[in-house]
């Protein structure tokens, strides 16, 4: 594990890829953060941060949403406020999914596509996916609580052949 400065407190995930074709579905793309408890970091997600929601305290908020990837940058952005989320979460685990039209589409059918990650204004990761193209969701970025209280960081790309319900239920569990 890799930990910035005095670790991560605020961090910031941005997701981009370019519209589909006229004419075509459009591609959507979304945002997932799954938090753990200190008493179970690797079993179920204490509760899960997306597209219609966000964390009950306000610390995990999907600021922008994007349901076609039009537009300028990085269309879909979500903040962790990690020095604010309670002591009891150990653990977060952001990931990025494809929501699926009536066809399958994996990570090399959307153009375009990367994730960056940045701490305040250091960038901890940027991605284009490409070592899981043939895949429908990846896990990006993992954050743990150490016994100081700061938070580390660890990149995670880690792709996975599932729906939205699978991979949300999957994407925290030990490798």
């Amino acid at each position: 594990m890799s930990s910035v400065r005095k670790g991560s407190r605020k961090v910031e995930v941005g997701l981009k890829w370019d519209p589909s074709p006229i004419g075509e579905p459009p591609h959507d793309l979304d945002i997932i953060a799954a938090t753990y408890t200190a008493d179970d970091p690797h079993g179920g997600p204490a509760y899960l941060v997306h597209f219609d929601s966000r964390s009950p305290d306000g610390t995990i908020v999907l600021n922008r949403d994007s349901r076609t990837g039009q537009g300028f940058g990085f269309d879909e952005v979500m903040t962790l406020e990690l020095d604010r989320l309670d002591a009891r979460y150990a653990r977060v685990v952001v990931g990025v999914l494809i929501q699926q039209p009536a066809t399958l589409k994996v990570f090399a059918d959307v153009p375009s596509t990367a994730v960056r990650i940045r701490d305040e204004y250091a960038e901890l990761v940027h991605h284009d996916f490409a070592e899981v193209a043939g895949c429908t969701a990846a896990t990006v970025a993992e954050f743990t609580r150490r016994p100081t209280g700061e938070w580390a960081f660890r990149e995670v790309l880690r792709g996975f052949e599932a729906d939205p319900s699978a991979f949300a239920a999957a994407m925290g569990s030990a490798h």
